[in-house]
């Protein structure tokens, strides 16, 4: 089994997936994926692109459930390759919704 990997969202864009059955960040109709990061990106991820933010929950996602293509690669240089989910999310693959900060143990 291949280690999950895990994308920083609103707690009401979890909510509205959820009734949906289907999660779509805002983001995906201009970058064609979803971004995601691994358990131990989370921490860089999280200071990087939400400092301050309120009201997330990070979505754990069991990539084997996925019926598209995930690829990890780095589109901003440097060495560290984060998973990209090239399809929308279905809710089936999250295994977890977890508050954020969640605990990174």
């Amino acid at each position: 089994m291949e280690a999950p990997i895990y994308h920083i969202t609103t707690a009401a864009e979890a909510e509205a997936a959820r009734k949906s059955g289907v999660y779509e960040p805002p983001s995906f109709n201009l970058d064609g994926f979803i971004h995601c990061s691994y358990r131990h990106q989370l921490g860089g991820v999280a200071a990087r692109w939400f400092p301050g933010r309120h009201g997330l929950v990070v979505l754990e996602i069991d990539r084997g459930k996925l019926p598209c293509a995930v690829l990890d690669e780095n589109l901003q240089g440097g060495s560290e390759r984060f998973p990209h989910i090239y399809g929308r999310l279905p809710l089936t693959a999250v295994v977890a919704v977890h508050q954020f900060p969640m605990a990174l143990s």
